[in-house]
């Protein structure tokens, strides 16, 4: 099913783990390969935009939400 050597494109829940992957260091190779393969740029670079939004987002809100219930 994961196999580099498949000539499918990769899934957007393969894209999606393997920008999670990439963006904390922790990328494959057999992952790196199927997608410098068979995945195409431009959907990893949306990819990695939103979920790099999506984090930023979110730890924003987590400090917003300390803050607030520590009274400051």
């Amino acid at each position: 099913m994961d196999d580099p050597v498949d000539n499918k494109p990769p899934s957007l829940w393969q894209m999606l783990q393997s920008v999670m992957a990439a963006a904390f260091g922790v990328q494959s190779g057999k992952n790196r390969e199927r997608d410098f393969t068979h995945g195409k740029p431009g959907h990893f670079v949306i990819l990695g935009v939103l979920f790099t939004a999506v984090f930023g987002l979110t730890l924003f809100a987590i400090v917003k939400l300390v803050l607030y219930l520590a009274g400051v």
